[in-house]
């Protein structure tokens, strides 16, 4: 074999060779496996963990609420001392409030006999709560000194509700709504809702009367619940729903009123009295107020007093 022989030899052996190694080299990449995705497996193992956590914090709480419900329930089955997924709930759920412990509104009437000629406690407090607005908007911006907030329903009792008639003053027939409240200190309203709003309020406030007052006293300013304007007088416009309104002391167990030949028991209110009735015939005198103990004896006889206006204006 020549030199050059040797040399062609020699190169196509290199270069066998050359190509084996770009062969094996191609085949090694070609089986060797892909990179492990790392980032992906740590997450999938930081959620695992974190579900794995969750559920063992739901095996606390219930091992937390096991005993509850255990001490909860009586007797010696053992069945009882697992409770069940709706006695869990009514533990753990916020509860409900009370009408009584969150009121919406004001106060309901003690007796149904105080909401008359068909108006219902939703309607009265419908025309309460226009009288508050109709006093705001009529005297916003005056200060403390010369207004006191009447606050809101809410704070208020309505003790009587009854169709109004209208007069020569006033005219136009309406309905009329007293309220009371103690706190901050004794208000009673009159309340007048004409054409579906608020035509007038009339205010009192303070509880204290005279010294010598008696057991009964008659609101001295709840005169336009029984009786019509000065001008119409002998004239009035019949029939005519009547009411009147005022406060007793303890010792008071009935009230009656009479008024225009006819008597009515009042109904006794949280230290108020609500009489009401209709007049068919025109008078000329207030209504009659008498007061009785427990025992059934007389205790306050509006003739006696020397404080309560007997005939009318």
């Amino acid at each position: 074999m020549n030199e050059e022989q040797e040399q062609q030899g020699t190169g196509s052996s290199g270069d066998f060779e050359e190509q084996l190694r770009e062969l094996l080299a191609e085949d090694a990449n070609t089986i060797r496996p892909s990179p492990v995705p790392y980032p992906a497996i740590r997450r999938r193992g930081t959620v695992e963990r974190r579900r794995r956590m969750a559920a063992a914090g739901a095996t606390l709480v219930t091992l937390t609420v096991l005993p509850v419900g255990a001490y909860a329930l009586t007797g010696g089955d053992t069945a009882a001392s697992t409770p069940s997924v709706s006695a869990t709930q009514r533990m753990s759920a916020t509860p409900t409030p009370t009408p009584s412990a969150s009121p919406s509104g004001p106060a309901r009437p003690s007796t149904n006999g105080q909401l008359l000629d068909g108006i219902t406690f939703e309607r009265a407090v419908d025309g309460l709560e226009k009288c508050l607005a109709f006093d705001r908007s009529h005297t916003r911006g005056l200060s403390a000194k010369f207004h006191t907030d009447l606050g809101a329903a809410v704070d208020y009792r309505i003790i009587l509700a009854m169709n109004s008639t209208g007069d020569s003053n006033a005219p136009g027939d309406g309905m009329y709504v007293v309220a009371v409240k103690k706190q901050p200190e004794q208000t009673r309203l009159i309340c007048n809702i004409k054409n579906g709003g608020a035509q007038g309020i009339n205010i009192s406030g303070g509880s204290d009367g005279p010294p010598d007052a008696g057991p009964v006293m008659a609101d001295s300013n709840g005169g336009k619940l029984y009786h019509q304007s000065i001008l119409d007088r002998g004239n009035w416009k019949l029939p005519f729903r009547w009411g009147v309104i005022g406060t007793v002391k303890p010792q008071v167990a009935r009230v009656a009123v009479s008024y225009g030949g006819a008597t009515s028991q009042a109904a006794l209110d949280h230290g108020w009295f609500v009489a009401s009735g209709i007049l068919n015939r025109q008078v000329s005198v207030t209504p009659h107020i008498k007061g009785y103990g427990a025992d059934g004896k007389l205790v306050y006889d509006s003739d006696k007093d020397k404080y309560y206006q007997k005939t009318l204006p």
